[in-house]
């Protein structure tokens, strides 16, 4: 078992508003596999716990107790068109200037 990492998958999940059956869908598994991973009694292969980064957007360091979440706001941009895409860069880093 990983310390903390069963705490932390069950607050993303809860931040993401999902259900364990939603998680389950995305990674693949069963709902009692990612309610093992949320009590401690499981812990996740490689490949789900990049799945789970990938799913609430944050590192597998944090995931792993090695780094506190990131300070930064990470925006999905699954769904927009390149042109949307650069779009929204530009106007981030014109809000920044």
């Amino acid at each position: 078992m990983i310390a903390g990492l069963s705490e932390k998958l069950k607050e993303l999940r809860n931040q993401y508003g999902l259900s364990q059956k939603q998680v389950s869908e995305r990674l693949g598994v069963s709902p009692s596999i990612v309610s093992g991973y949320e009590t401690g009694e499981r812990t996740p292969s490689t490949e789900v716990l990049l799945a789970l980064s990938r799913l609430y957007h944050t590192s597998t360091d944090y995931l792993l107790g090695r780094r506190p979440a990131a300070e930064k706001t990470l925006l999905a941009l699954d769904g927009l068109t390149d042109k949307q895409k650069a779009a929204l860069i530009a106007f981030v880093q014109s809000m920044k200037e």
